[in-house]
């Protein structure tokens, strides 16, 4: 039997699941973090090194620090962005793995098909 303090706990797990695939649901996103992986940087360098504008990188590192995906640090007049937590770049190549093996799955019965 699930208890009511059970049940607010599971959703509250639930909720936080979710905001944090909410802040891996877009394609910049997801390259900032990639970016991010080897080593801090300033929002100039990571917008110069995306192709992006430096107020959508600092628009997508906004989302990314209010989930708790990447860190800001002040040193000076310059603010270095760091992921919070290596695993994310984990978690992702993880969904790469599983998009790769679907799509190998898809190609194989089209092939199939054909012959």
């Amino acid at each position: 039997m699930i208890t009511a303090m059970d049940q607010h706990l599971r959703d509250e797990v639930a909720q936080l699941h979710a905001q944090l695939c909410s802040g891996l649901a877009d394609t910049n996103r997801i390259l900032i973090i990639y970016a991010l992986a080897e080593h801090g940087m300033k929002v100039g360098t990571l917008a110069d090194l995306l192709g992006l504008s430096q107020t959508t990188t600092s628009r997508h590192l906004k989302i990314l620090r209010e989930r708790g995906i990447v860190q800001a640090e002040r040193d000076g007049q310059s603010v270095y962005y760091s992921l919070a937590d290596q695993r994310v770049v984990e978690a992702l190549n993880l969904l790469r793995a599983v998009m790769t093996d679907h799509l190998g799955n898809r190609m194989s019965l089209v092939l199939n098909q054909k012959n």
